[in-house]
């Protein structure tokens, strides 16, 4: 069923300003998507109707938040097919998540080890890996990617060796929208014995996500690049492996028992989530899944594949427009260069016709390196995004080509 676009863009307030005198186009999703007025006004219900802490309270208001709370986390355990809500981590988002597991991950690595990421991961995916890897003398190991921007798998298999501790890889690639066949990785890795963790922060808002399907052992989305709020994401791990790591921060909830001479830890998933959570945002990204859910992943997915397939084509039009990532399974993500135009200039000229385009490395710069450049132009599309934006995208693009020519 198609999605009626028109009535869904009423969902998004934001959308109907005016930019510098243009209407707003905006195009910049995956760095953050918009918000739906139903996640606005659960954030407002909570915190006029159900604002308390949460777990341990015998009041009303922290019984009725903390039931939410959790009901929240066993609908993302639905929503990402976990096998039960104590896989599900409460965290500020991907960054902490990937943080999070490369710190506790430690213990299991030692000097000469390896661990392998591609050459397409967000900074937060890379640095968390390579800083353990100077700490503990480990060697960190690149999968390329070639000139269509998708990994080469070959190389991905040898690789892996006997010393190899962590695979981690991007589902979806932030810089070109590359898909990568996270199955088919996590079963090489799998295959010596390696677990791996998914950077899930792209392909939450635009693909089916199911974990037990992929068979990863550590998944990380961030709520903002799914129509949820900014400061709440999810890191999912395996039962087994959540049980086998220590905990990442330390401080009230997380706790068992304390006394001044011993420490004990609380259950799963609690153990990991010291301190009072972001109860508003974990009911707020439910709100936003919820949403996304109701319109379908398909048909989102459907509908996003086609508006960046009618861009492209008309991009490449252009004269002296180069295309950075044209991989065979991609989605949502339109990044370019123009001959002899610098990437910032050329964005800054869009935002004077309304157009919000992201230009620079995106967090990517090995990336974006590997293609000889210093940065790009990047277009990214959500639900709201119409073909006729596409339209105002590329004149507006054009425009801006003659100025600067």
């Amino acid at each position: 069923m198609a999605l009626n676009i028109q009535q869904i863009r009423k969902d998004f307030p934001v959308l109907s300003q005016k930019v510098n005198g243009k209407p707003l186009v905006y195009l910049d999703n995956a760095a953050t998507t918009q918000k739906p007025v139903q996640v606005m006004e659960r954030i407002t219900r909570y915190y006029s109707e159900e604002n308390s802490n949460v777990h341990r309270g015998v009041h009303h208001l922290s019984q009725v938040a903390t039931e939410k709370f959790e009901e929240a986390r066993k609908y993302v355990a639905g929503f990402i097919h976990a096998n039960k809500p104590e896989e599900i981590v409460f965290t500020r988002g991907t960054t902490e998540s990937v943080n999070f597991v490369a710190t506790v991950f430690q213990q299991f690595i030692g000097e000469g080890d390896e661990i392998v990421i591609t050459a397409m991961e967000h900074h937060s995916n890379l640095v968390p890996w390579q800083q353990l890897c100077h700490r503990k003398k480990a060697k960190l190991k690149v999968v390329p990617v070639n000139e269509k921007g998708e990994l080469e798998l070959g190389a991905f298999e040898k690789l892996i060796t006997s010393k190899t501790k962590m695979v981690a890889v991007a589902h979806v690639s932030n810089v070109m929208g590359t898909i990568n066949p996270v199955e088919k990785i996590t079963a090489l890795a799998h295959k010596k014995g390696v677990p791996v963790l998914v950077d899930g922060a792209q392909a939450i808002a635009h693909l089916p996500v199911d974990v037990r399907k992929m068979d990863c052992d550590f998944y990380a989305f961030s709520a903002h690049k799914a129509y949820g709020p900014m400061g709440i994401g999810v890191l999912y791990g395996k039962e087994e492996w959540l049980n086998k790591l220590p905990p990442y921060q330390f401080g009230g909830e997380m706790v068992d028992h304390v006394s001044f001479e011993k420490t004990t830890f609380n259950v799963l998933p609690y153990k990991f989530e010291a301190g009072t959570p972001n109860v508003c945002g974990a009911l707020a990204m439910e709100t936003a899944l919820r949403y996304i859910e109701e319109k379908d992943i398909e048909n989102i997915r459907q509908h996003e594949d086609e508006v960046l397939e009618y861009a492209t084509g008309k991009l490449k039009k252009l004269p002296g427009m180069r295309v950075i990532g044209e991989a065979g399974k991609k989605t949502a993500v339109l990044s370019f260069v123009a001959d002899g135009i610098h990437p910032y200039d050329l964005g800054t000229l869009l935002d004077q016709m309304g157009i919000a385009v992201r230009t620079g490395h995106h967090c990517a710069q090995p990336l974006v390196e590997r293609f000889g450049l210093s940065g790009t132009v990047r277009a990214s599309f959500g639900i709201y995004n119409t073909f006729k934006e596409a339209d105002v995208f590329i004149g507006a693009t054009k425009q801006a080509l003659d100025m600067l020519r």
